[in-house]
């Protein structure tokens, strides 16, 4: 069951990866025209993200919440027993930034409210960012935890 969740956990992390970059794009790097790849990535409407990006941020939080006591009696104290305590570490600043973010999330979705207010551009790429930020890093640190676990034969 758990390397079920563990899948779903992914798969969501995943979409999140994606939307919330997208609208971080979208958000710091404004683009009118439609011209292009590039261009056309970058004109989308930042404001459509913003729910099902705080959607997929709380499942992929809940989901990790019902994982953890496995990762915490099975993977860490293996960890922590072969001496790989900057992995353990990393961890630890995965699960303080993701909280961090999820005390973001309402002056996210405050900020992408309609109507969007001109003065309001720098704090909502701002704060776009800095969640893509997390999530990105909670994602290769959670990658690299499960290759240093395959690594280790747990």
């Amino acid at each position: 069951m758990t390397t079920f969740l563990l899948i779903i956990h992914t798969l969501v992390a995943v979409a999140l990866l994606g939307s919330l970059t997208h609208q971080a794009v979208a958000a710091c790097w404004p683009s009118a025209s439609k011209a292009g790849f590039v261009a056309s990535y970058r004109s989308v409407s930042a404001a459509r993200f913003t729910n099902v990006n705080i959607a997929l941020y709380v499942t992929m939080l809940v989901l990790g919440g019902v994982i953890y006591p496995a990762y915490r009696v099975g993977v860490r104290t293996y960890l922590e027993s072969a001496r790989l305590y900057s992995s353990v570490g990393y961890f630890e600043m995965k699960e303080q930034f993701v909280t961090i973010g999820l005390g973001l999330l309402p002056l996210f979705w405050l900020l992408w409210r309609q109507p969007l207010e001109k003065d309001l551009q720098f704090a909502r790429a701002a704060t776009t960012f800095l969640l893509c930020f997390i999530v990105w890093f909670s994602f290769i640190v959670g990658h690299l935890l499960v290759n240093v676990r395959g690594l280790f034969g747990l």
